[in-house]
């Protein structure tokens, strides 16, 4: 388990991080393992890049193709779209 997503999480943290080669700002609402076991956090991308090109939006990352995971001074609120207890995370480690 990564204690710095389950801290930004809790002081409601934007974080940075690289995946898949580009730099994204994120801010993270819900982290657990899905039914494969592969630890996930469902974060919500306010800047950088993407393989899909899209620069905004909801995103799952697999937290081990994260690299260079930074917690910024900036907070956030928990976006009014977000549902708890995703479907995709099985087992939770932490949400808002």
């Amino acid at each position: 388990m990564n204690e710095t997503i389950c801290q930004a999480i809790r002081e409601l943290r934007v974080v940075e991080l690289r995946y898949h080669g580009f730099s994204r700002i994120v801010e993270p609402h819900i982290y657990g393992r899905d039914k494969h076991g592969d630890e996930l956090v469902r974060c919500y991308q306010l800047a950088g890049g993407s393989e899909s090109g899209e620069r905004a939006g909801w995103k799952m990352l697999r937290v081990r193709d994260a690299v260079v995971l930074h917690l910024t001074e900036a907070t956030f609120v928990a976006r009014p779209d977000y549902r708890r207890d995703d479907k995709v995370i099985r087992e939770v480690y932490c949400q808002l």
